[in-house]
């Protein structure tokens, strides 16, 4: 690619969930680290769209995973089918997104990068109908590539797992195209030679293990179940509950935790100090998202995982159980026992801590923007369907 001094980047994602945020953002770090990049914006697509669609892409998300989680599983499973609704998903953004395309016709990017589908399948289009002249990166954010993540033009795919890779060679995405990178996390989730000193930076006694569990960014989560279950563990332990952007959990938690006197409690609304605070933990209690797991890796921070949300987290699940990462807990009756166990078990835990620290790729952002910043690729034309796949397009 030449001319780099000059270059326009641009990152897109959403706000539905914050996974795909984070990723951008960790990105758009790289980026700017980079002397030879000229301008970046980073920006959420959704303030470009009206109230009405805005509210479908996120609010609804958050609504469903609190009241309908199974509704929202069979939705994922039901659309995972390539190539077979994004004629109509497409007529659906494109209603809705006429600012974002406007943005895009004025400041006209030279690299563009999606951490989120529905950009993605916007800006595909106008490259097919050469409305705009850039690159189109896109950058899955969980273990799994479902359907809604594939566009007939583009540059580049950034996957996280080789598994996701092969997966797409098989639907037809050209294997040149495709690039194995993890998913990208902000640099700053790098883990301290030993837990001792981060325990102590952060008021923790270094003898006792520290488990902490998280709501998620949006505070979705049986926290208080978790808890609940903890005080009934028998050797000591210290707690960090994070309850995320979410006012009325923290409110029953305090409340909850001025009742319990088993363990050494601490509870954080929203904090942008989840590296520190995992870099501290011996155990991580939680929900599997994609960026979630991937800092937790990053860290070799062993995971239990807990009512992981229909769909893209259950597949999340899977890819962190196969490699070892995490242990799962289906009922709360028993979370004290597997917590239990994995402490009484330092093998164990180490050999999880391993793993994580195998599989993980902390990496990730800066081999995206090298990869990106040097390429020679040539610009892409529209995928070619066989005729096995022709039947859904």
């Amino acid at each position: 690619m030449k001319n780099l001094e000059s270059i326009r980047v641009l990152i897109l994602s959403t706000s539905a969930g914050t996974g795909h945020v984070r990723a951008a953002e960790a990105l758009e770090k790289a980026f700017l680290e980079d002397p030879r990049v000229g301008q970046v914006i980073c920006v959420d697509a959704l303030k470009f769209t009206n109230k009405i669609f805005r509210d479908f892409y996120s609010k609804l998300y958050i609504q469903l995973v609190e009241r309908a989680p199974s509704f929202l599983g069979w939705w994922y499973r039901t659309t995972d089918e390539p190539w077979k609704t994004d004629k109509m998903r497409l007529m659906l953004d494109r209603l809705n997104t006429k600012p974002l395309i406007d943005f895009i016709s004025r400041y006209r990017p030279q690299v563009t990068v999606c951490t989120h589908f529905l950009p993605a399948e916007i800006i595909s289009y106008l490259i097919s109908q050469k409305k705009i002249d850039c690159r189109l990166s896109i950058v899955v954010t969980d273990f799994h590539c479902h359907a809604m993540w594939l566009c007939r033009v583009f540059h580049r795919y950034f996957v996280a797992n080789e598994e996701s890779k092969i997966h797409l060679i098989n639907l037809g995405i050209p294997k040149e195209r495709i690039i194995f990178s993890g998913i990208p996390i902000d640099p700053i989730f790098k883990p301290s030679p030993s837990k001792i000193e981060p325990k102590k930076s952060l008021g923790f006694d270094p003898e006792l293990p520290v488990i902490l569990i998280s709501a998620g960014a949006l505070g979705v989560s049986p926290a208080e179940a978790i808890l609940e279950s903890l005080e009934t563990l028998q050797m000591p332990i210290q707690v960090v509950i994070v309850c995320g952007k979410n006012p009325q959990m923290e409110e029953k938690i305090r409340t909850k935790a001025s009742n319990l006197s088993n363990h050494t409690i601490r509870i954080y609304g929203f904090t942008e100090s989840m590296h520190k605070l995992m870099d501290a933990a011996d155990l991580f209690i939680g929900k599997p998202g994609g960026l979630t797991a991937s800092e937790a890796m990053a860290m070799g921070l062993p995971m239990i995982i807990i009512s992981p949300i229909p769909g893209q987290e259950e597949f999340n699940s899977d890819y962190l159980l196969e490699k070892g990462v995490a242990i799962k807990c289906n009922e709360f009756t028993t979370l004290a026992y597997k917590v239990s166990y994995l402490l009484s078990h330092p093998q164990k835990l180490q050999q999880m801590r391993k793993n994580a620290f195998k599989h993980s790729t902390p990496k990730a952002a800066y081999k995206i923007v090298k990869i990106l910043l040097e390429d020679e690729l040539n610009p892409p034309e529209p995928v070619c369907l066989s005729p096995g796949q022709k039947e859904h397009a």
